[in-house]
């Protein structure tokens, strides 16, 4: 199953966000080895949030990340939402 974690962020986010960069790419990238964390990053132009795409059997991986994530302990995230995606179509998906 997929779950895709969105941020509604702060405002002046990317420029606050470099102080936690490292510290949540260590996060991201952990989780992306071990095939959680599928896709990630900056919603611009105007910058109003992120996206992240998680694969796992429940929703708990994308909510575990969020809870751990440097940018939503540090205030730089105002709100985040877990929702199931349920994909049909694109690379690697199997049609259904």
């Amino acid at each position: 199953m997929y779950y895709l974690l969105t941020y509604d962020v702060v405002q002046g986010y990317l420029q606050k966000r470099e102080a936690y960069r490292e510290e949540h790419l260590k996060l991201a990238i952990s989780a992306a080895d071990r095939g959680e964390l599928r896709l990630g990053g900056a919603l611009t132009e105007p910058t109003i949030g992120a996206a992240l795409l998680f694969e796992g059997s429940c929703a708990k991986v994308a909510e575990d990340f969020a809870t751990r994530d440097p940018y939503v302990l540090n205030g730089l995230v105002k709100s985040w939402h877990v929702n199931e995606w349920s994909i049909v179509l694109g690379a690697g998906v199997e049609s259904k």
